[in-house]
């Protein structure tokens, strides 16, 4: 059974919202920690451009609603761990796909991420804090 935490990320001080989701997704997607970017996977987004996705849809909001979102969250991460040998890293990925998708019902972009580079698998799903519909 995977170890399972919710995290919200908050803008960092003196850094733009778009040069923290970009340090965060770039995190993430490691080539490094992913097999080459073999276990990212993701929804209503391009992996490689999910950080600059995300904007567009936080300008969206702003110009359909007139205003700025009230909260200084700018997107969720999941952290899923698994034990060493409980599960292999292409099922760790459609397990946090899954999560996400259940999690934001379909509602959210967002990336899933899945690390070998420890001993424990783990995955990082980090997802847009606005919906896709702007709201």
């Amino acid at each position: 059974m995977a170890a399972t935490r919710l995290i919200a990320l908050h803008k960092n001080k003196g850094m733009t919202v778009a040069a923290c989701l970009k340090n965060r997704t770039d995190y993430i997607e490691n080539p490094d920690k992913t097999e080459k970017g073999q276990y990212v996977s993701s929804y209503a987004c391009s992996t490689l451009t999910a950080d600059e996705e995300f904007m567009l849809t936080k300008r969206q909001y702003d110009l359909v609603n007139g205003r700025r979102q009230k909260s200084d969250v700018i997107a969720y991460q999941i952290r899923q761990s698994f034990r060493p040998g409980e599960i292999t890293a292409e099922e760790a990925n459609k397990v946090g796909y899954e999560l996400a998708m259940r999690f934001t019902k379909g509602k959210h972009a967002f990336v899933v991420a899945t690390h070998t580079d420890r001993q424990h698998i783990h995955n990082h799903v980090i997802f847009n804090s606005t919906a896709l519909d702007g709201t």
